[in-house]
């Protein structure tokens, strides 16, 4: 586990736990006819849209996922920060809806189901 150190209002320091960041969960349905593409994104993004977790689910039920520790499948974290849900939206073949953190941990959990 990693500690981030920052300057308080107050000048002293003080140390945030990686669970203390607001994080993002995210679900992304992708219309297409690419068979070899996920047509589901689950998405855990930390407070500057970064993925840190994610897992893509295909047409055919398989499941491929990434984090910092390990991938399956042709699955990686996105190599730029993850667009705001208006970008998202504004391309019709993306319907994002934000979960919680449970429903994303449940889809997280099943991977490798």
């Amino acid at each position: 586990m990693v500690a981030v150190l920052e300057i308080g209002a107050d000048g002293g320091n003080k140390t945030l736990r990686p669970e203390d960041k607001t994080m993002i969960y995210l679900c992304v349905k992708w219309n297409h006819s690419f068979p070899d593409m996920p047509v589901l994104l689950y998405c855990e993004l930390n407070d500057q849209r970064w993925e840190t977790r994610k897992v893509d689910i295909f047409r055919d039920g398989s499941k491929g996922y990434a984090s910092a520790d390990s991938s399956a499948g042709d699955t990686g974290l996105g190599e730029l920060p993850t667009p705001s849900h208006e970008e998202i939206v504004s391309n019709p073949v993306f319907e994002p809806t934000e979960i919680t953190q449970q429903e994303f941990d449940e889809v997280w959990n099943d991977r490798f189901k």
